[in-house]
């Protein structure tokens, strides 16, 4: 499994052995020129290309349609599997695998291939994407599926859509921002992408080769337009049309590489209003081809040279004229494709048409829910219908098809009923508002479009739902009974709902004066507080009006002045009144006394700063694990750390998890009824993953997993009642995803990692038997003989520990620098980590508890030059080069002066010692007027003007990367 918990496998198409001719013979099926030959299977992890696995060659020569959802799910590797994926991306195609008694369909889900059954209620996922999918495209046979991303590391991914297995993975194809469009040919054998780069790049592959390199590929000049669409010539594999919104070209390739034509249209060619470019696709007659545009016409280019085989093909795609402009309608085409002998077209008013090969119209399919259509998938069942030509003998054939539109809406329509059945409506914009029943298997999800859904996620039926028309939803939360379901909205509103109507239970309210970020109420319901974008916290009261349960306006307070990014109630310990915390961007803890706020008048009790240095980003209260009570807090420098719940003392600092990016969000897992009475667990977001994490937190990377869940951002979380499944919403991916929790294989999974230190001395450089590991023992001990006196002379007591005032002086030497705040924290946390229990300080440390000290305090991610480099940024000016510099005098100002003040003995001290210089003899004075003052000091060492470069290399004496070092040379030689 891969840090970001994707796992896949990869098969690269290739001729196998004896036995796949067998197979051949056994299945009828065509040799490798016909068809793409059987695969060969290993880890898309590892990224080997030639590793050969007969099991999943076997699994794709035996598949058949709908045999994937025959597999056993119930059984899991991973601590959370994707068990539901609710909503689709609308602006790529959706495509009809099966009809009839089957349906099924296939469509994108943020970085997820999703094959659902429709009449069944399931879900197949193909996973294997780290970035959101841009693009896919299905063969003829409806088997073969390939999909792009666009992003680091982007992927193609051929599928084999019966079983399930991805074939061919190509890596690195496009590598700077991946692939914007793609196309498969009709024999299935080749593919045809489109970079998403400024200036694209156009690569034919035949991914059944096992080559990662493409056959041929060209770049596109950047007039051409942004090139967006891209399909084969049915009769002709060499042969290839894409189009932007202002340009088509036509391509040939062979052997010898990739020529292309441009040929040039405008509204004066024909003398009328063109419209942009929509979709091209080749007539069946094989010497046209045809674009659909804005302005509701077809072009028609012609090819002087019919296209049929390879080695027939011209010397250039010159020879393509557009010759005429048809007017079919006033509204603007969408979807352009060739179904049999007809041409079909979809357009912004939800029609779908089918024309004759001389454009006549044949029929129409139209309905006044059908909005804007985005795609037409056709089944592979014929059905007859009579011809809708005047005259006609000969019958109509068509096919049922499934419409996808734009606003996200799906639509099955049977040809000889001529009936739209709506098969799926989600979310036309982001989905960041989600929260889960406390007591059914209920999930509500709000959108910004203003659409408001109740799902039931045991059965994955849709129940309810409400649109609101005024503002899009931001947040979402039900109280502790489930009896009712706030909203806050964008326009700074809060609604109270019935939780099974969806019906307000009294008027809106509206006292923010800006979007609701944050809702929640009290745990007996008396209180719901709110917190918004203009950094202030609203507070509502439970009142009785006619004798029902109503709210009322309280207070409220910009107690803030950066975004906020947690409220949270609690219960007071000697009471049972609720308790309300916020904290914000600005490093503050807020907690409010509810019992003596009145009207328009919230009551601050405590305000307390967090960090020093680091921004806290979420809080939850910690399970109790201990007779002390915790909440916790994450930052992010991907610190966590434990604050006393009364006195708010940091009580521990500790090392969370690291994928990439901070956490987001945190909330303590309900415990399952399977679960280990004993153990907890912490759900949380990233920027782009969900994860889990074994309490109590430790600092131990192996007691965590994180997911990828959504590329383009994780927005929210909500935990069922019971603690089996976790939901994520992903924000403007208009999607949310259901995970179910496997807690058995996170044990495992930290028990492998090995117990006691052996996960904390793998973090160190080297680890146990490491260069580093014996230069701390060194250390460690040298403090013993220091503390002992160096010269004495009688016998020495070495022990396992050191002094806690020695740890500052042992951190500092193996190359991590707190700040004095962070030293207080540490020796605290040392200090009283028994004292709940036992009522005594902790006044020593020994070796193994200073290692997990030193993990957990250091610098996640190192020590950083950008992290400086910003500081000049903020603190300097730019001189006469160009550069971010501050001033000598400045420089010794501010380290006086600001933060954490150093007296001028202590800055003396320590720039002769960096410097190089003799430190001066003890109970002499200095002062910056006096010669041997700081000032004098440090004249010849340090220049007027100080750069970010010179502080870290001359100054602190440190190493500097090879790349700042070139940077230093050039402008040392300027």
């Amino acid at each position: 499994m891969s840090q970001d918990g994707q796992t896949t496998q990869e098969t690269d198409v290739q001729p196998e052995e004896d036995t796949l001719a067998t197979a051949r013979e056994k299945k009828g099926a065509p040799e490798d020129d016909a068809s793409p030959s059987c695969p060969r299977a290993s880890p898309l992890g590892y990224r080997e290309k030639d590793t050969q696995h007969k099991g999943s060659a076997s699994m794709v020569w035996v598949a058949t349609p709908g045999m994937l959802f025959l597999k056993n799910r119930d059984s899991s590797l991973h601590p959370l599997d994707l068990s539901w994926v609710f909503g689709y991306n609308s602006s790529l195609a959706v495509h009809s695998l099966m009809d009839g008694e089957d349906r099924v369909l296939l469509y994108i889900s943020s970085h997820t291939v999703v094959i659902h059954d429709i009449l069944r209620n399931r879900q197949f996922h193909l996973q294997g994407h780290t970035n959101v999918i841009s693009c896919l495209c299905v063969s003829e046979d409806k088997r073969w599926v390939a999909t792009a991303d666009k992003g680091p590391d982007a992927l193609i991914i051929v599928w084999d859509s019966y079983s399930g297995v991805p074939v061919r993975t190509i890596f690195e194809s496009h590598s700077e921002d991946g692939v914007c469009a793609i196309a498969i040919s009709q024999d299935a054998k080749y593919l045809v992408t489109i970079s998403a780069a400024a200036v694209q790049e156009v690569c034919v592959w035949r991914w059944t080769l096992p080559t990662g390199k493409p056959m041929c590929s060209t770049e596109l000049k950047p007039e051409f337009g942004y090139q967006d669409y891209v399909i084969f010539n049915p009769q002709n594999p060499h042969e290839f049309v894409s189009n932007s919104k202002t340009q088509v070209i036509f391509y040939l390739w062979d052997d010898s590489g990739l020529q292309y034509g441009t040929p040039f249209l405008s509204n004066q060619t024909f003398k009328c209003l063109v419209g942009q470019f929509s979709q091209s696709v080749f007539h069946v007659n094989n010497t046209q081809a045809l674009t659909g545009t804005s302005a509701g016409k077809l072009v028609v280019w012609d090819m002087d040279n019919p296209r049929t085989l390879p080695e027939e093909l011209p010397a250039k795609p010159h020879g393509v004229t557009a010759t005429k402009v048809v007017s079919l309608q006033k509204e603007s085409l969408t979807v352009l494709t060739v179904l049999e002998s007809c041409i079909v077209t979809g357009d912004v008013k939800g029609q779908v048409k089918f024309y004759d090969g001389q454009l006549r119209l044949l029929t129409i399919y139209s309905h006044d829910k059908v909005g804007p259509i985005q795609s037409i998938s056709f089944s592979t069942i014929l059905r007859d219908r009579p011809s809708a030509l005047p005259g006609s003998s000969q019958p109509f054939l068509t096919r049922n098809f499934i419409l996808s539109t734009s606003d996200a809406t799906m639509f099955h329509v049977a040809t000889d009923s001529t009936s739209f059945e709506r098969i799926m409506a989600e979310a036309k914009k982001a989905v960041n508002a989600i929260a889960c029943h406390p007591q059914e298997p209920l999930v509500a999800v709000g959108s910004h479009c203003g659409l408001l859904k109740v799902w039931d996620y045991k059965q994955t039926q849709y129940l309810i739902s409400r649109i609101f028309t005024e503002a899009g939803i931001q947040c979402l939360s039900y109280d502790p009974e489930g009896h009712f379901l706030a909203a806050g909205f964008t326009d700074g509103s809060v609604y109270i709902l019935d939780a099974i109507s969806l019906q307000s239970i009294c008027k809106e309210f509206q006292f923010s004066q800006g979007p609701v970020t944050h809702i929640s109420f009290s745990h007996d319901s008396k209180y719901i507080a709110t917190a918004d974008e203009t950094y202030s916290v609203t507070v509502y009261k439970r009142v009785l009006q006619n004798g029902s349960r109503c709210w009322e306006h309280l207070a409220g307070l910009e107690s803030h002045y950066k975004p906020i990014r947690s409220i949270l109630f609690g219960v007071h310990s000697d009471s049972n009144e609720p308790r309300l915390l916020s904290l914000g961007e600005d490093r503050q803890l807020v907690e409010y006394d509810l019992n003596s706020s009145i009207k328009d008048h919230l009551v601050v009790t405590h305000r307390d700063r967090l960090e020093q240095v680091a921004v806290p980003l979420c809080l939850t209260w910690y399970q109790q694990l201990s007779t002390e009570s915790f909440f916790l807090t994450a930052n992010n420098c991907y610190k966590m750390k434990l604050y006393n719940m009364t006195t708010k003392m940091c009580r521990k600092t500790l090392l969370g998890p690291t994928y990439g990016s901070p956490l987001e969000k945190i909330q303590i897992l309900p415990r399952t009824s399977s679960a280990d009475p004993q153990q907890h667990y912490l759900v949380y977001i990233t920027k782009d993953k969900v994860g889990l994490q074994m309490l109590p937190v430790d600092g131990n990377p192996h007691k965590s997993s994180a997911f990828i869940c959504h590329p383009d951002g994780a927005s929210d979380f909500a935990i069922s009642h019971d603690g089996r499944y976790i939901f994520t919403a992903g924000g403007k991916e208009r999607t949310f995803m259901k995970w179910k929790v496997n807690l058995h294989t996170l044990n495992a999974a930290a028990f492998l990692g090995g117990e006691d230190l052996i996960p904390f001395y793998n973090l160190l450089d080297g680890g146990r038997e490491g260069k580093f590991f014996r230069e701390l023992e060194d250390y460690f001990y040298y403090v013993q003989l220091c503390n002992q006196g160096i010269k004495t002379l009688e016998t020495r007591q070495v022990s396992t520990h050191i002094p806690l005032e020695e740890i500052p002086s042992v951190m500092r030497a193996i190359g991590f620098y707190p700040s004095e705040e962070e030293i207080e924290d540490m020796i605290n946390e040392v200090k009283f980590s028994k004292y709940a229990e036992t009522g005594e300080e902790v006044t020593k440390i020994n070796l193994d508890d200073f290692i997990k000290l030193y993990i957990n305090h250091r610098p996640a991610l190192g020590l950083s030059m950008k992290t400086i480099q910003q500081a000049f940024q903020v603190l300097g000016y730019d001189n006469k080069k160009g550069d971010k510099v501050i001033d000598r005098g400045d420089f010794l100002s501010l380290l006086q002066c600001r933060g954490e003040q150093m007296t001028e003995d202590e800055l003396a001290e320590c720039l002769t010692t960096l410097l190089g210089r003799r430190p001066r003899k003890e109970g002499s004075e200095l002062d910056t007027c006096d010669p041997t003052g700081a000032a004098a000091l440090t004249e010849e060492e340090i220049p007027t003007e100080i750069t970010a470069e010179i502080f870290v290399a001359d100054i602190l004496g440190l190493p500097i990367a090879e790349p700042e070092k070139k940077n230093r040379r050039k402008k040392k030689n300027l």
